[in-house]
């Protein structure tokens, strides 16, 4: 069957649109098979639907980066395919613009629901318009399920790593205390002691703990009165920053990785050596296998 007859549409990561073509052109160009009046039609309503109307006699070179993306989905889109391939199509969008072209993309689905296959490693257009989630690690699958059971509740240390689990730690099995549906895991090669969920494993079972840097808290006064069940003192050992997040790492026994605003960072005056406290809500630590 010829390509054009396959009813596939195709976002390309770099999106590979005519240059020479305007807007209304590019869109229109995949459906050339079809009458004129139709043509327009089709061209006119995916225009509206994605607010790009204004842009039609403009070519490419002169609409932003997150108008190009939203005339490349149009492209794709316009001529109704039953399948729709989109390989990291908002990679290099910025979160504003990303999220109202995700918006538009979830509402022309909800109304045509056809499948989409959707490559990407960002978490958060995962859980914007992921229904069943595929982990692929060189080649192979390494998890799969819906997003929640795979990327904040990974099973694999492998995929935390994939998936952005900052601190990951050996750990051995201390206590349970099945009547609060809890145990107590000592990290490897040091005396932190961490409250987790509950397992299925007997005392002195080796197992990893995975924590996501930006589910931990941070107080520069020991805490008191809380429900989180992981309050470890440490001291700042470095500070980086990264755009409008630092990361801090603490060291309480381990070296922990903890996400901060500027803004936290600066209330809280951190420096190198300060005194400060770790906050880790037990249902903050996944346990998994290696």
């Amino acid at each position: 069957m010829p390509a054009w007859r396959r009813q596939i549409g195709y976002v390309f990561q770099e999106l590979a649109l005519f240059p020479h073509l305007t807007v209304e052109k590019n869109i229109q160009y995949g459906l050339q098979e079809i009458h004129r009046p139709k043509q327009q039609s089709r061209a006119d309503s995916i225009l509206e639907t994605f607010r790009i109307e204004q842009l039609r006699h403009r070519r490419p070179a002169e609409i932003s980066g997150g108008e190009r993306q939203r005339v490349a989905l149009a492209r794709a889109l316009v001529r109704d395919p039953q399948l729709l391939l989109l390989d990291e199509p908002l990679a290099a969008m910025d979160a504003a613009t990303k999220a109202h072209i995700l918006d538009d993309l979830r509402a022309w689905n909800e109304a045509h629901r056809i499948p989409i296959l959707y490559v990407t490693h960002s978490r958060e257009e995962v859980f914007a318009l992921g229904e069943r989630v595929i982990v692929l690690e060189n080649g192979r699958v390494a998890a799969r399920g819906t997003p929640h059971e795979v990327i904040n509740a990974p099973r694999q240390e492998s995929v935390a790593q994939l998936v952005g689990f900052e601190n990951i730690f050996d750990a051995s099995v201390i206590s349970a205390h099945e009547n609060r549906g809890t145990m107590t895991c000592r990290l490897a090669r040091s005396s932190v002691e961490l409250e987790t969920p509950l397992l299925r494993a007997g005392i002195g079972s080796s197992l990893r703990v995975g924590i996501r840097a930006g589910d931990i808290l941070l107080a520069t006064e020991q805490p008191r009165g809380l429900s989180a069940r992981n309050i470890l003192p440490g001291k700042v050992i470095s500070l980086t920053q990264h755009d409008v997040i630092v990361t801090a790492q603490i060291d309480c026994g381990v070296v922990m990785h903890v996400h901060l605003t500027l803004a936290a960072r600066d209330s809280l005056q951190l420096a190198n050596g300060r005194e400060a406290w770790l906050v880790i809500k037990t249902h903050s630590c996944h346990l998994m296998t290696r």
